[in-house]
């Protein structure tokens, strides 16, 4: 939907299919995905112990899914299979994991962006 130069981190095209192409459901989806990833982030210490680990990178990756950010959820899924991995292979899948977010949340604003403008000519 978005006209910015996004990434492609999140899928626009599988959300609107998914949410009915609900555009206010689409932002409510996006919102909470938002919000919530901060909490999910802050979990994946690299130091937390093994269950808390796989546990945050399984629900960032289930919610990376539901907004069609398949590459977040892919770095998620291996972070998921590596909860008993050193500090060092637990800090390096979260810069990945970072990075993929940083993408994503960049395209939600693009696109929250978009929708924001769109009104304004309405």
């Amino acid at each position: 939907m978005a006209r910015r130069d996004l990434t492609g981190a999140v899928n626009f095209s599988y959300l609107a299919d998914y949410t009915a192409n609900d555009a206010a459901l689409m932002d409510e989806v996006l919102g909470i995905f938002t919000q919530q990833s901060e909490l999910w982030l802050r979990l994946l210490a690299p130091d937390s112990d093994a269950d808390g680990w796989r546990d945050a990178a399984h629900t960032l990756k289930g919610a990376a899914l539901g907004i069609g950010a398949q590459d977040l959820a892919k770095v998620c899924a291996d972070a998921e299979a590596a909860r008993g991995a050193s500090l060092g292979a637990r800090a390096a899948l979260l810069d990945q994991i970072r990075f993929q977010l940083d993408l994503a949340l960049g395209d939600i604003a693009a696109w929250r962006h978009e929708r924001a403008l769109q009104s304004l000519k309405a």
